[in-house]
């Protein structure tokens, strides 16, 4: 049954002069569905620092244009408490090949310079990584990128950068919130794009910024001139999966040398509805299929035996890495295995060269793999540990920079991204590309070694580290109060052994505090949402509920002498671990 502010709230709606006759009938459609009304008029899609997310439609649970318009409102408001300046310095707007992603970010700049704020709009989609440099290379005071990364094609949504190319801080996140709850309304003025570059509060972003950005990745490279004389040896297949990557990826990887490159034409093409994969994420197997393919056509036509395989996900922040492995088979590398293996070459080649800073520092997620800890530190490099989210590590950045201690050399979370460098401040799936095609190539031509090799050399020196993510969707009303449940009770659990494992400390990252030896102690991290527990091998497990999903995510490190006892160790640990909370993840 419908609560009467859920139906107060849905004819609002209904009756709103500044509803499309399109859109009310989307409403109309499911006006006697009390479950589908509810849904989507239960609550607000919530605004954090990371932006929104959402499934698309008419609703105030649901991303539109509407919701669009009011959030950007809000943003311009935020803006012009920074008076005249910030608002001529203007926000920079990128998009994806998402549903409505285009005519989203229209809207965007349309609200903007109805509130005489400058917007900076790219021509055409480009990835992530692209506006986060835009923001910097234009000296925009803000950025707003239209994507809702690697979900299905249901979602949409819109995440917001600040002034040195990071995501939104706190403070500002706040701030949008206040002004949009201080203004409570969904009639919002947009001004017209012609008008808005008459009124030279337009400018739209293309060619030029490109090349700028593509100079900028392209310094990154540690061997370049090795590259350029034998990149032709290593033979690539890439997928864009339909989205911002093809351009982007696909110009580095040639002006890098790997002119052997080849496209996956099926995905090259943008596509809203992602239509040869159920969800285009590097991370599921479905997407890979066609690369496969691609690969196994290649080498029965005689075109040679493929070495590398490279997905990048809609908005091209994410890189998928598949590689040939000594016994002919392909082997599909974790986020955390590519992580470890990206610090690895870059430090020892930053040794080899002279170039490696005596303050650099390796930044990464408190939930990748703890085999990094003990890689970089064996090279005698720092490693900091930051909670979920690559805007984490871009606030390192910020902080060594402003600081003058530290030398930021890579960021990485086992989610797929990756950043070397700081012409950016978010994760770059076209840099990469193109560091793991170097680093790919290196170890081919000068050690006679494939990546899943040298993991192997990695893995005989520190013992062998599975990492392995469950995702539980908990969707609705019910599912926010299942997800608060399921922490209270692993927040009380006191088990000093799971799957023969010694307990060393519990974190409980919410309060500041860790429990170590049955006595509560600080714990010097970020208060986040998030609990954790670290073995006595220094293996660990961590529970975080998504900020932007209705999901709560397990992230198991656990070590083994080898993969088999580590496969079992975490089988173990896995079976005692989910116990108390069986009621609802039955799978364990």
């Amino acid at each position: 049954m419908l609560t009467q502010q859920i139906k107060e709230r849905f004819e609002e709606w209904l009756a709103a002069d500044w509803l499309s006759e399109a859109d009310r009938a989307e409403l109309l459609a499911v006006a006697e569905d009390e479950a589908e009304i509810t849904d989507r008029f239960y609550c607000d899609l919530e605004f954090g620092t990371g932006g929104m997310r959402g499934e698309l439609g008419i609703g105030t649970n649901r991303m539109n244009i509407y919701l669009i318009r009011r959030l950007t409102q809000g943003m311009a408001d935020m803006v012009a408490e920074y008076g005249e300046a910030a608002k001529a310095r203007g926000v920079a707007i990128s998009y994806d090949s998402r549903r409505f992603s285009a005519d989203f970010a229209r809207e965007a700049a349309g609200v903007l310079a109805a509130n005489g704020i400058k917007a900076y709009l790219c021509a055409e989609l480009r990835p992530t990584p692209v506006l986060s440099f835009a923001v910097r290379q234009t000296g925009a005071i803000a950025g707003i990128m239209i994507t809702a990364s690697h979900n299905p094609k249901q979602y949409n949504g819109y995440k917001v950068y600040w002034e040195d190319g990071g995501q939104l801080p706190p403070e500002q996140a706040d701030r949008i919130v206040a002004k949009m709850a201080e203004r409570n309304c969904w009639q919002v003025p947009v001004m017209p794009i012609e008008q808005a570059k008459s009124a030279g509060l337009l400018q739209m972003l293309g060619a030029e910024l490109d090349d700028i950005y593509t100079a900028r990745v392209r310094e990154q490279m540690l061997n370049s001139q090795m590259s350029a004389a034998r990149g032709d040896k290593l033979n690539i297949v890439f997928t864009p999966l339909h989205g911002t990557g093809k351009a982007p990826v696909e110009r580095i990887l040639r002006e890098n040398g790997f002119v052997n490159l080849h496209l996956v034409e099926e995905q090259a093409v943008a596509d809203s509805e992602f239509s040869t994969v159920a969800v285009p994420n590097p991370e599921e197997d479905g997407a890979w299929k066609l690369a496969e393919k691609l690969a196994e056509k290649i080498e029965s036509e005689g075109g040679g035996q493929v070495d590398l395989l490279l997905a990048t996900d809609p908005d091209a922040d994410r890189l998928g890495v598949c590689c040939r492995t000594a016994n002919g088979k392909f082997k599909r590398l974790t986020g955390n295995q590519v992580g470890v293996l990206l610090a690895y070459y870059i430090i020892k080649q930053e040794k080899e060269l002279g170039t490696l800073p005596i303050d650099g520092m390796v930044v990464k997620s408190v939930v990748s793999t703890a085999l990094a800890n003990k890689v970089v530190s064996s090279l005698g490099v720092d490693l900091k540990e930051v909670p979920v989210g690559f805007k984490y590590i871009g606030e390192q950045i910020k902080l060594m920079e402003e600081s003058g201690r530290g030398t930021f050399l890579l960021g990485f979370e086992e989610s797929l991204g990756y950043l070397k460098g700081t012409y950016a401040r978010d994760k770059d799936a076209v840099l990469a590309a193109a560091l793991v095609a170097e680093a790919a190539l290196y170890y081919k031509e000068l050690l006679d070694k494939t990546l899943p090799d040298v993991l192997d050399v990695i893995y005989e020196k520190f013992g062998y580290y599975l990492d392995a993510q469950v995702a539980v969707t908990l969707s609705g009303m019910d599912g926010r109060e299942q997800i608060k449940e399921i922490l209270q009770i692993l927040a009380e659990d006191r088990r000093e052994d799971l799957g023969g494992m010694a307990v060393a400390r519990r974190e409980f990252y919410a309060k500041g505090e860790q429990l170590v030896d049955g006595e509560l102690k600080p714990l010097d991290f970020p208060q986040v949402d998030m609990l954790g527990i670290t073995f006595a091998d220094g293996s660990f497990i961590k529970v975080r509920p998504s900020g932007t999903e209705p999901k709560i995510r397990f992230y198991f490190c656990i070590a083994g002498a080898d993969e088999d006892e580590a496969e079992d160790n975490l089988k173990a640990v896995q079976q005692q671990f989910f116990k108390p909370v069986s009621k609802y993840i039955k799978k364990y």
